[in-house]
């Protein structure tokens, strides 16, 4: 059967349970590929950002997420397709274990589902420490549980010796068809930082010693001829039932030579704020906006041209008194705010937003005072995917319309008196058992919890461009005839 031209081998780097060692061995496999002048296309399954930062360092391009829930299977698919187009190999790091995935009812939206749509063959990382004959009857589970699934290679992590490695081995030959690929001896150079989030993002440290260190680990440990030759050999197999879908199904911005042809939107990006898909930047391109990056903690101003801003999520609990001390981008925000220049905010960016933030020491700091009372940090992680309706029309949302995102955060949003209109109404879906509505719409500001994946409704990004161009028009009319007058 022919190959289809539009997908390339892949591998899922999956694993029983998180903590097993993914990150590492697919950060030194894509590593290990690009230093041989392969072209490796870096892939996310689910809802993350700091794992991507990681993995877009290693293989020195941007990495993309698939999300069989938030894209759907088509969207997933599509966007895999258009993603990893003229690669050698496509590496997709898995999330959590390899059948975790939105409920316990089933698999949707886990590296197993991703590995189904993409006949993709799955290598599973095991954290063999303090295990050896085990290891085989695991192995043995994963690879059976699910006979569509394609368990095909097996690394060993954190093995304590030679002699622990031949145990391990010898026992998953002897009774599983999975081929062992090799065995990762412990290394602390292999240790990332870790906090309330999991791995500290890419952004906010120099991780390049730390890629070399997982190259060099898998270049010395793993057979890695063995696991391309799996990933084609499964690319073989059969082809997909793909089908090409254009990434916008509505027009952009007309192209055009006026002032407010390509509309500026800035984009908080700096260590507080870096929670943003690239797939959203590109598609606010494609739409016909001109994105210009800022920094919160550090600039004075919004790019020059700004017709609307965009806050991200973050850690800005954990820069909250650098941020405090730079008033004059508070203001900034603050004075784009009541001059109805729009602005969309998930969860940092409406921490930010806030009057005060609390950190974890419980110290309080001033923060751009758009939206009412604080946020305050808590020991509780609410965490989950969520299927949101939008309560009435604004300039991104039409009343009734849904979107599905995910919240991952370890504050909340505390304000006194009247509550704000909502931005969204979280909808009854598996563990939320109530409807719940989160953030709040406030003249052109929209802010919630809800981190959103442009992709799963891709008129988010033409609306952001046209309410950017519009506002833009209008200073534009306003300044003219200021002038005039």
């Amino acid at each position: 059967m022919a190959d289809n031209p539009f997908l390339p081998p892949s591998v899922v780097i999956a694993a029983p349970h998180s903590g097993s060692g993914k990150t590492t061995i697919a950060v030194g496999l894509l590593a290990a590929l690009a230093a041989r002048g392969l072209r490796v296309a870096p892939f996310k399954v689910g809802p993350d950002y700091i794992d991507p930062s990681l993995l877009a360092q290693a293989a020195g391009q941007p990495c993309h997420n698939l999300d069989a829930w938030m894209l759907g299977e088509d969207g997933a698919l599509a966007s895999f397709a258009r993603r990893s187009r003229g690669a050698d190999l496509a590496v997709i790091e898995g999330a959590m274990g390899l059948f975790d995935g939105v409920a316990g009812e089933d698999d949707t939206a886990s590296a197993a589902h991703v590995a189904r749509l993409l006949n993709a063959a799955v290598v599973l990382v095991l954290d063999a420490q303090a295990m050896a004959r085990t290891a085989a009857a695991l192995v043995h589970g994963l690879a059976t549980f699910d006979p569509r699934v394609q368990v095909a290679g097996l690394i060993f992590n954190r093995v304590g010796s030679p002699t622990h490695a031949a145990m391990l081995r010898e026992a998953v030959t002897q009774h599983t068809s999975v081929r062992a690929l090799g065995s990762l001896p412990r290394d602390e150079r292999l240790a990332l930082p870790e906090r309330h989030l999991g791995l500290v993002p890419a952004a906010e440290h120099d991780v390049s010693a730390w890629v070399a260190a997982a190259r060099a680990a898998v270049e010395a440990n793993v057979d890695v001829d063995g696991l391309l030759a799996l990933a084609r050999a499964s690319a073989q197999q059969s082809v997909l039932p793909f089908r090409a879908t254009p990434a916008l199904p509505l027009d952009p911005l007309p192209r055009s030579n006026s002032a407010t042809a390509r509309p500026c939107i800035a984009i908080a990006r700096d260590e507080a704020f870096s929670f943003f898909y690239p797939d959203n930047l590109e598609l606010l391109e494609e739409a016909g906006a001109e994105p210009a990056f800022f920094s919160p903690l550090r600039d004075a101003h919004l790019p020059e041209g700004s017709a609307a801003v965009i806050l991200c999520g973050g850690f800005p609990e954990l820069y909250a008194a650098q941020l405090a001390a730079n008033a004059d981008m508070r203001a900034a925000i603050a004075a784009a705010a009541r001059a109805g220049m729009p602005i969309y905010a998930e969860c940092g960016g409406l921490m930010y937003l806030c009057e005060a933030l609390v950190d974890q020491s419980g110290a309080a700091h001033p923060m751009c005072g758009v939206l009412p009372g604080r946020s305050a940090m808590t020991g509780r992680l609410t965490l989950g995917y969520r299927l949101a309706r939008a309560p009435r029309d604004n300039w991104l949302w039409r009343a009734g319309e849904t979107i599905r995102g995910h919240e991952f955060h370890y504050s909340t949003w505390q304000a006194d008196g009247p509550m704000l209109e909502p931005a969204y109404i979280f909808q009854p879906m598996h563990y939320l058992k109530e409807p719940r509505p989160d953030g709040a719409q406030a003249g052109s500001v929209i802010a919630s919890y809800l981190h959103v994946h442009f992709l799963a409704k891709p008129e988010l990004a033409m609306r952001l461009a046209r309410a950017a161009r519009d506002w833009a028009q209008h200073e534009l009319e306003r300044r003219n005839g200021i002038l005039a007058t």
